[in-house]
């Protein structure tokens, strides 16, 4: 998952290959949820983790449910059967109203049956989405809730009351589905005392999120009589019991984005594969392929797949009532930039009550990119772009405005090529934590496109740390080209093959097995990341880096790091020959008496003996050697910044590069 501050989308141009979907949030937590209330274990697979449920499973295991995992992924999870099994709690569910609507309607109702009380909170944003109507319809049964904060809204204080079953419960269905699914999913636990009616008041919204309520609830032994969309009933009697195992389909709502993507950049001979979603999915939000149909995608269906490419282009424009897909209606907006008239999008007043007022944040960050657009209550007007421009794009902690958004960056097919901004990029955990990964795993962008910077430096001057420290800033890949020729010297030990033969060296070099994976370097399957800091390694790696055989055997394999969304490449040539037209070159020019002290220390700190006299020596030496070499001899690139950072902390050598690169970047 990117923690970045910001990501920066190079323009993008084709997708192809295979996406596979999380979880669904929806049907994660109702699962939860409901496995948590039964009696008995209830074995969960394919469950999303997100934010979402991380909040979820961290609420029901304060109240008193085991929840582990299991070793072939799944979880296991002992439920309450329906009772109690600690009276009191301060629970906090974040943003997540998923967890936030159901818990609190089955905590209001057990406690007020039992007796108890607990208090529920979240994240600032989440004390301004609307709970009255909830709230009304549980104290019309008879539960005590108390506003902790202003009246209408979370953070909550559930604490008793005397439940009864008498007149119909009412219910407001207009402002947010979820409080019917909130009732629906507690009022089981007080069907001992009769029949429990449910009336919806007002035109319900998401339908198709109450359809998946009432077939999770029916796996779980629950069969709710309904009367249309206006009564539901939940039968005197009616009792949790576990369907034993579970799986958990991919989420409908984030195949969106990918479904628009293949709409947008797949051939038809290549088609975009989605897994986890299908003609068999019970989520509404599945039906944003009719929409991605009618706007000229080319889908093709499976029980639980889909392949989309390019069909009708540009787009065709929309004019759509947009009730049965609220979340992924959102995506709709930005597919309509590349359409071929002005798209509106009507009945989506659900978005003002969501993560964020949805309506106003798409329209705003739209209009970034250079769009008209039009907004209401209850609609909005997205005209297709005709000049693109760049745009740092606010995401307002909301998951779905950074994940639609990502699809401006395919302007290219538009006529246009410019970047994207998307700003606090890690509000995807709320739903899909790997997002960005996946994305760029099947997007396409030409090589020039793909944004590089170079650190070069000599021996021990930093220039490794800094780039590892700059790439993990900017979300970017790494390459450590020292730890090639590192693994090419240590190769050539462990294989007995001398510095001096060239041509063997090289072969060693063709054939190297490298895996780079969260700072650890494996050769051959084997962790050498300590062994590659050997300083006999790092004294034959100086030697071995002079032949030209082997820098050249080893430029393919540092060409091939260049990839999605970016990369930071450190050694002695990158920025004059590996890449000598990356947007932004850096030398380090620390002194050999600095860079001497700061082996000496580190050597220290390992428990090693070290003087630093010779090192100084040593690295002087090597300097001269890299200098003079005739393959690709150290120097700065004539367009490089030079860094002096021998009175620099790493922490202000990352910052100025930082600058550095902000400076040359069109937000």
């Amino acid at each position: 998952m990117y923690a970045t501050e910001f990501l920066d989308l190079p323009p993008m141009h084709a997708a192809a290959g295979t996406v596979q979907l999380p979880g669904s949030k929806s049907i994660s937590n109702r699962l939860l949820l409901l496995a948590g209330l039964c009696q008995g274990q209830t074995v969960l697979h394919d469950l999303l983790d997100s934010d979402d449920t991380r909040v979820m499973i961290a609420a029901l295991r304060q109240l008193g449910c085991a929840i582990e995992p299991r070793q072939d992924g799944g979880l296991r999870v002992t439920g309450l059967g329906g009772r109690l099994a600690v009276k009191q709690g301060q629970l906090f569910l974040g943003n997540a109203g998923t967890a936030m609507r159901p818990l609190c309607a089955a905590l209001a109702v057990l406690s007020a049956r039992e007796g108890g009380s607990f208090e529920v909170s979240g994240v600032a944003r989440m004390h301004e989405r609307p709970i009255g109507d909830l709230v009304d319809a549980l104290r019309g049964l008879g539960c005590r809730i108390d506003y902790l904060g202003h009246e209408g809204y979370p953070p909550l204080r559930l604490a008793g009351g005397n439940v009864h079953i008498g007149a119909q419960i009412r219910v407001r269905g207009d402002v947010s589905s979820q409080f019917l699914t909130a009732l629906l999913l507690a009022l089981p636990l007080v069907s001992d005392h009769g029949a429990v009616v449910i009336e919806v008041e007002g035109e319900l919204i998401s339908k198709p999120y109450i359809e998946i309520t009432l077939n999770l609830l029916q796996r779980f032994g629950i069969q709710v009589e309904r009367n249309g969309w206006r009564r539901f009933t939940v039968p005197a009697g009616s009792v949790y019991r576990s369907p034993g195992q579970v799986h958990v389909e991919g989420d409908a709502s984030s195949a969106s984005y990918f479904v628009a993507l293949g709409a947008l950049a797949a051939q038809p001979e290549a088609p975009l594969r989605i897994e986890g979603v299908g003609a068999d999915s019970i989520q509404g939000d599945i039906r944003f392929v009719e929409a991605a149909e009618a706007m000229g995608a080319q889908v093709k269906r499976g029980p639980n797949w889909l392949e989309v490419s390019r069909g009708r282009w540009p787009l065709r424009a929309l004019d759509l009532d947009c009730n049965h897909i609220p979340d992924a209606a959102m995506t709709l907006a930005v597919m309509a930039l590349y359409a071929d008239g002005p798209t509106t999008l009507r009945n989506i007043a659900s978005w003002r009550v969501k993560e964020t007022d949805r309506i106003a944040a798409m329209a705003a960050e739209l209009r970034k990119l250079g769009a008209e657009v039009r907004e209401g209550d209850d609609f909005i007007e997205v005209h297709p772009l005709s000049a693109w421009q760049p745009a740092a794009i606010k995401t307002y902690d909301d998951h779905r405005v950074a994940m639609c958004f990502s699809l401006a960056a395919f302007n290219p097919l538009a006529g246009a090529s410019v970047p994207v901004r998307i700003l606090d990029p890690k509000c995807v955990a709320k739903t899909f934590p790997d997002y960005f990964e996946t994305l760029f795993g099947c997007a396409r962008a030409h090589v020039d496109d793909i944004p590089v910077i170079t650190i070069d430096g000599p021996t021990a001057s930093g220039k490794g740390t800094l780039a590892s420290e700059v790439a993990k800033a900017l979300g970017y890949h790494l390459l450590d080209s020292g730890s090639l020729y590192r693994a090419t010297a240590l190769a050539a030990l462990r294989q007995s093959v001398p510095a001096d033969d060239e041509e063997g060296v090289a072969r060693l070099a063709t054939a190297l097995s490298l895996r780079f994976d969260d700072h650890r370097i494996e050769l051959d399957g084997q962790d050498v990341t300590e062994e590659l800091r050997r300083e006999d390694v790092g004294l034959l790696a100086s030697r071995v880096s002079a032949h030209a055989r082997v820098r050249d055997a080893l430029r393919e394999l540092q060409l091939s790091f260049r990839r999605l969304p970016g990369l930071v490449a450190d050694g002695r040539d990158m920025g004059t020959v590996i890449f000598p037209q990356a947007a932004l070159k850096v030398f380090l020019t620390a002194s050999a008496a600095t860079r001497a002290e700061r082996r000496h220390k580190q050597l220290i700190s390992k428990g090693f003996s070290a003087n630093i006299s010779d090192l100084r020596q040593d690295l002087e030496a090597r300097d001269a050697r890299d200098r003079s070499r005739s393959a690709a001899p150290m120097k700065p690139a004539e367009d490089a910044v030079s860094l002096d950072n021998s009175a620099l902390s790493i922490e202000e050598s990352v910052q100025q590069v930082l600058a550095w690169w902000k400076q040359r970047q069109p937000f």
